[in-house]
């Protein structure tokens, strides 16, 4: 049984709520037949109003997901929509194990081998505009793993790019990770666009457009891009 098929069809327990976060986020066990896992759960319902992104956060946290999957970057944990949670539809996040204390600024102070898992995590944040990577939407798992979580607002079709990982910027992109990049400027596959709007969608193949022909992480020469509070 595959871990989606097991956040897809399993059957949630409440655990408990994950504190610090700004919209409610959950920690369920999902069992199925003999296998069990935790996840976390974040329900439509307990969304805070936005301004500048609409109701659905969400769907943009399983759009991240397939992004990562259609790049074969594995930043991003398993992630499906569930309709029929304990309090309604919202995504559903395999739950990685991790130590607490080990964020984005201690693994690139202390873990130099961790430095292309994290220039890899700049590059997706570019595609996907992530407005909101904080320190703390890093984790290393506790077999040395780096993940990116918490992408509820991405993809926006105005540039909002907010973030701490600023310390690649003017790297230039690898061409392995151009190669990944290139089918996106062509099309961006139906199972992804479809959670996104029209216009969000093609902004998406334009940053990728742009990366392609200027491949290159970008700097942020305001200084001023980054999200609060940093972890």
């Amino acid at each position: 049984m595959s871990e989606l098929a097991l956040l897809a069809e399993g059957r949630m327990e409440l655990l408990g709520m994950i504190r610090g976060s700004s919209n409610s986020a959950l920690l369920v066990q999902v069992c199925l037949e003999d296998r069990s896992a935790w996840a976390v759960y974040k329900p439509r319902e307990g969304e805070r109003p936005l301004v500048d992104f609409p109701p659905g956060l969400h769907r943009r946290e399983r759009a991240a997901y397939l992004l990562s999957e259609i790049l074969g970057w594995g930043i991003v944990p398993p992630t499906v929509l569930r309709e029929d949670g304990p309090f309604g539809v919202g995504s559903l996040q395999l739950f990685v194990e991790h130590d607490p204390l080990a964020h984005y600024f201690t693994l690139y102070d202390g873990v130099p081998g961790s430095h292309e898992a994290l220039r890899r995590i700049a590059l997706f944040d570019v595609v996907a505009n992530n407005a909101d990577r904080k320190g703390g939407h890093v984790l290393r798992g506790t077999d040395g793993r780096v993940w990116g979580i918490d992408h509820g607002l991405c993809f926006a079709a105005g540039y909002k790019l907010r973030t701490v990982v600023w310390d690649f910027g003017g790297d230039p992109v690898p061409e392995g990770l151009l190669a990944a990049l290139a089918p996106l400027a062509e099309s961006v596959p139906d199972e992804l666009a479809d959670l996104l709007t029209a216009p969000e969608a093609a902004a998406l193949r334009q940053r990728v457009c742009r990366l392609l022909e200027r491949p290159v992480l970008p700097v942020d020469v305001t200084g001023r891009r980054v999200p609060w509070p940093l972890l």
